[in-house]
């Protein structure tokens, strides 16, 4: 099928190099070393199950929730789309 000037195959390459850099993007946000035993953020005891569930854990449950709250309010992604994309 022709496609104009992209090759065959353009389209998925590209997906393919957003969706790897995503990955790595967020790789690279994971804690990394040992975990702590008490919150950074509040002092806050962190129990041991988070500690070994998450390797280089920082935060307890409740500062890493706020967080996550926090960083999805500005995650940058337009999910909902605008009036004008979807006319196009």
């Amino acid at each position: 099928m022709a496609t104009g000037w992209a090759g065959d195959g353009a389209v998925q390459d590209q997906i393919d190099a957003t969706v790897k850099d995503a990955i790595s993007r967020v790789q690279k946000q994971l804690p990394q070393g040992p975990s702590l035993t008490h919150c950074s953020e509040c002092g806050g005891e962190i129990p041991e199950a988070r500690r070994v569930a998450v390797p280089g854990v920082r935060l307890c449950l409740t500062c890493q929730d706020a967080r996550d709250q926090d960083s999805a309010r500005f995650s940058g992604y337009n999910r909902r789309g605008s009036k004008d994309s979807q006319l196009r």
